[in-house]
């Protein structure tokens, strides 16, 4: 089986990332987010295991984006764009994501706007550390790590796209 590649019509309104979805054999979207299912995962040159190991994961639960698929091989990419096939069961659906930037974000014990006095902060989260994201909505994420749990502004984040809900 092969990825099924589909024409896409420009249609005004549509975000980049909605006009060029692409529906695979696996019948999910492309690009979509997963994590990593496993603490060992090799990112392989190709779609095969005839394809020589690019490079090692050692990190369950990382968050990566599949960018394409071939048969039961997903190309991934990570947060630093590095790409790289991997068999699908290596995967999972669980969704993840990745605390950005140079210095600790905060995260509240409910979304906020710019109401004068801001609700309690959860805890503080440092770059890099993984959360598992609950949902999102608005400019708002609902995320968990380490049995705590709080709401992060969606752009501190990567591992979710800039419009898309999670329930």
């Amino acid at each position: 089986m092969s990825v099924l590649a589909l024409g896409v019509i420009s249609v005004g309104g549509l975000s980049y990332a909605a006009q060029n979805q692409i529906f695979s054999n696996s019948g999910l979207k492309i690009p979509r987010f997963v994590s990593l299912a496993k603490n060992k995962t090799n990112v392989r040159a190709g779609p095969g295991q005839k394809y020589p190991v690019k490079w090692v994961i050692n990190r369950k639960s990382l968050p990566v984006e599949v960018i394409l698929e071939f048969d039961h091989w997903r190309k991934i990419k990570d947060q630093e764009g590095a790409e790289g096939w991997v068999f699908h069961s290596l995967l999972s659906g669980k969704r993840m994501a990745i605390i950005l930037g140079d210095n600790a974000v905060s995260a509240y014990e409910k979304p906020f706007s710019q109401e004068p006095k801001k609700p309690r902060i959860s805890m503080h989260l440092e770059p890099m550390s993984v959360v598992e994201i609950a949902s999102c909505e608005g400019a708002w994420c609902a995320i968990t790590t380490s049995g705590l749990s709080g709401w992060i502004k969606r752009k501190s984040l990567w591992g979710v796209y800039e419009t898309e809900n999670i329930d």
